[in-house]
């Protein structure tokens, strides 16, 4: 970069930062890692803690259900509060925080006797993670310059990818080898690594005319989310949304919000700047990271079972088979900027939400005897997909922001990202689990009033019965297989709808492509001679 008169523009980031980025860039995907990990990792394991003791803990499915929805209610509903106190008290002091009490509450998981107490420590590790996954890119904007911040957040995106795959895989090798509680266990290691790591390496900042603190303005956005992410979750858990204890907090919920953004317009020193969302391209990279979550998680949760009940593969086997989506993320995020570079962020975004939609598509002609190669085929197109669309919409939005405020604005992108997957899961999940309820009905009209409604809630169920009924209910996992086989497919087509919705907003409203600059001075050749310390 230059100034207007050709003379080399003077860098805010000191030079011994600048120096050891790209360290400091493989610190904060290993903070990330661990937070993205874990939530992978329990899906594979829920079959095991609903286990009676000593394989597990007993939980029932709804305990089951809490204890990813503890994680996730409090996750999303402090996310925007932690981007907030990052810039405001130091996104290094909220990094360690947010790294350390995920650590003290992954080892009081790990140690739970009960599925209370297990639902209590989950909340935990997703208050320590609602002040990681913000900072670690609050942290990215603040020692990468402008032109490498598209090629760091790349890198960035694609070990979320690579901890969605890793997730299921390690939780299988755990599983095998050890108790359930060592896919809580192993995070602790890692967090001590990590903050070892952060402290040697990982420079400070915030920013530097916070104005006034806004609590008013905290604290409905914090009852806001929570509302409505309940709501979302209730929802998901009841398989209707018209019943009344889930639509009074989801209006709660929205009512909240909007009060939210009328004091946000109207306070002198706003938590966040909403004039933001005027912008074609902010609002639209926001909504593509909600609608492609969306889409995605609803997919994750249904094909767990798939692969699982269905084919009857292990959860290891079940998590190597997802591994193509992780090995195109990683391949094709960091690169993304180039493409962007030469078709601009609206095709490319647009053809990647197209290859999302088009794999959630494939879900619907999958049977019980799809050949392996052709799973494999599908998730590496979606992961191509998304590896396209997340890093050019999370630097839409990123670089829409002044560098100071940048915790907020990674509050913002994770916010609606796990808005859209808690949506993704609730909706879809209803929608596979009515789907299944209606199809299965039919064959459940020889069992005892008690054990027939037991058997309808889900394929586990239902497999649950007919292991108990032994050889004569073998029509009835036929029955069971058929009927999850046909919500799969009605569920794969909603999710690609949504998909399709999101490559409309896309194609409409992000930016296409910039035209030629003149070719800049590098970073290197720009940068002044070292002097001063570290931030």
């Amino acid at each position: 970069m230059s100034t207007p008169s050709g003379a080399p523009a003077v860098s805010s980031i000191p030079e011994a930062v600048h120096r050891r980025r790209w360290a400091i860039l493989v610190v904060l995907m290993f903070s990330l890692l661990i937070v993205v990990l874990d939530n992978s990792i329990l899906n594979v394991a829920v079959k095991t803690i609903a286990s009676p003791s000593p394989t597990g803990i007993g939980a029932t499915q709804s305990e089951l259900e809490w204890a990813i929805n503890s994680y996730t209610l409090v996750f999303a509903g402090l996310l925007f509060t932690a981007g907030l106190l990052g810039d405001r008290l130091g996104r290094k002091k909220v990094l360690l925080f947010g790294i350390t009490l995920f650590g003290i509450g992954s080892a009081l998981a790990a140690m739970s006797g009960s599925p209370g107490q297990l639902i209590t420590w989950r909340a935990l590790m997703g208050f320590g993670a609602a002040f990681v996954m913000p900072a670690t890119l609050a942290v990215l904007m603040n020692v990468f310059e402008r032109d490498e911040q598209p090629k760091a957040i790349g890198i960035w995106a694609g070990s979320v990818g690579l901890g969605i795959a890793i997730g299921p895989i390690t939780g299988g090798l755990l599983l095998e080898h050890f108790w359930w509680g060592s896919i809580f266990l192993v995070n602790v290691p890692v967090v001590i690594i990590a903050l070892v790591a952060m402290v040697l390496l990982v420079p400070d900042s915030k920013d530097p005319k916070p104005g006034r603190l806004d609590p008013i303005g905290v604290v409905l956005s914090i009852i806001g989310l929570v509302l409505l992410v309940y709501g979302i979750i209730r929802g998901g858990e009841l398989a209707d949304f018209t019943d009344v204890t889930v639509l009074l907090p989801v209006i709660g919920g929205l009512a909240v919000l909007v009060v939210f953004v009328l004091h946000e317009k109207r306070s002198a020193s706003p938590a966040i700047d909403v004039s933001y969302f005027k912008k074609p391209a902010f609002s639209a990279a926001v909504a593509a990271i909600a609608l492609i979550f969306f889409a995605l998680m609803g997919v994750t949760f249904f094909s767990a079972f798939y692969m699982q009940s269905v084919r009857g593969y292990s959860a290891l086997q079940s998590g190597l088979l997802i591994l193509p989506l992780a090995v195109a993320q990683m391949l094709f995020a960091p690169r993304a900027r180039i493409v962007v570079a030469r078709f601009g962020a609206r095709a490319v975004c647009t053809a990647g939400m197209l290859a999302v939609a088009v794999g959630l598509a494939a879900f619907a002609l999958f049977d019980a005897d799809t050949p392996v190669w052709l799973m494999c085929v599908v998730f590496f197109v979606q992961g191509t997909g998304m590896a396209h669309v997340m890093p050019p919409v999370t630097v839409a939005v990123m670089q829409a922001l002044p560098r100071e405020k940048a915790g907020s604005g990674s509050a913002v992108n994770n916010t609606f990202r796990q808005v859209g997957g808690a949506l993704g899961i609730a909706v879809l999940g209803s929608v596979l689990s009515t789907v299944y309820r209606g199809d299965i009905e039919n064959h459940l009209g020889a069992l005892p009033s008690g054990a027939r409604d037991a058997a309808g809630e889900s394929i586990e169920a239902t497999l649950a019965i007919a292991e108990k009924l032994g050889p004569k209910g073998a029509p009835l996992v036929t029955a069971a297989h058929d009927a999850f086989m046909s919500a799969m497919h009605v569920t794969a087509l909603g999710s690609a709808a949504v998909a399709l919705v999101g490559t409309v907003v896309v194609a409409l409203w992000l930016p296409g492509r910039e035209p030629a600059a003149p070719k800049a001075v590098s970073s290197e050749e720009e940068r002044p001679a070292p002097a001063g310390a570290e931030r």
